[in-house]
């Protein structure tokens, strides 16, 4: 199964909807970790950590760097910041007209 790259803050959104890949992101957002510590901490099957982190890396949410012979996960903040700051637009724009009159 292929997962798109999120063009925009709604793809990313609808990615980082899946609980196990929220799950993957906040435990990221404290350490970097491998495979062998998510799966232990989430209590799931390699395979499908692993499928999880494939999604999360294609998307740009995340990178792998080699650690002997580990893989360490690291959170790109960056990305996640962009998406904030569109979220944080729409809530701070001020209304234009509170109701446009139907035709």
């Amino acid at each position: 199964m292929f997962i798109d790259v999120p063009a925009s803050p709604a793809g990313l959104l609808k990615l980082l909807g899946e609980p196990i890949r929220w799950s993957i992101v906040q435990r990221l957002a404290r350490e970097e970790l491998c495979v062998c510590h998510l799966v232990d901490d989430l209590a799931l099957a390699q395979p499908l950590v692993s499928h999880h982190l494939r999604a999360l890396r294609q998307a740009g949410v995340v990178r792998a760097e080699r650690c002997g012979a580990f893989t360490y996960y690291v959170l790109d903040r960056a990305v996640l910041t962009e998406a904030a700051s569109a979220l944080g637009q729409l809530g701070s724009a001020p209304p234009s007209p509170s109701r446009r009159p139907c035709r």
